[in-house]
């Protein structure tokens, strides 16, 4: 197994070629991204920047722990969110919330408690299937992501070969 340090590289270069083709997608293909879109992001740039920080810090086994759970912790929570837009794509029409603003106009109108709540709980736009490779949507995308830095995390949390 490749040590801690490449692993947090990987973890790093795959979280930026992940907001890269996000960016492609919304910039490039001209695909708007949803609330939960966004969220995700944020989560993808987190765990990203948690990468670079422990490849950076290069830490001892409990530092190295602390690195793997925090991974963890945030796979998980971006993971919630990837499901809960791939549940919304599922809703038949008529039980898909209506559509809000956009993203920036929350930020702009409301305090940033409600926009953010808004933002986490997503709307009718998150329902819609903008792009599909080999008919997975891009939040399914997105959670097979999450779920390889959770098994990356735990892999790294239960490694035996850690300098003390």
């Amino acid at each position: 197994m490749p040590s801690t340090r490449i692993m947090n590289l990987l973890i790093f270069v795959s979280s930026a070629a992940i907001i890269a083709t996000a960016l492609y997608m919304q910039h490039v293909m001209e695909l708007t991204p949803c609330y939960l879109c966004i969220t995700q992001r944020v989560f993808f740039i987190t765990i990203g920047a948690l990468g670079l920080l422990a490849f950076l810090h290069n830490p001892k086994a409990a530092g190295s722990r602390i690195y793997a759970t925090l991974t963890a912790f945030l796979s998980v929570a971006g993971g919630y969110f990837s499901g809960k837009q791939l549940w919304l794509q599922s809703l038949p029409e008529d039980q898909v919330p209506a559509c809000g603003p956009p993203a920036e106009y929350l930020f702009e109108a409301f305090p940033l408690s409600e926009a953010l709540s808004m933002l986490l709980r997503g709307d009718g736009n998150c329902a819609k299937v903008q792009w599909t490779f080999l008919d997975i949507s891009i939040p399914g995308w997105a959670l097979v992501a999450f779920v390889g830095f959770l098994v990356v995390a735990i892999l790294q949390m239960l490694r035996k070969d850690l300098p003390t």
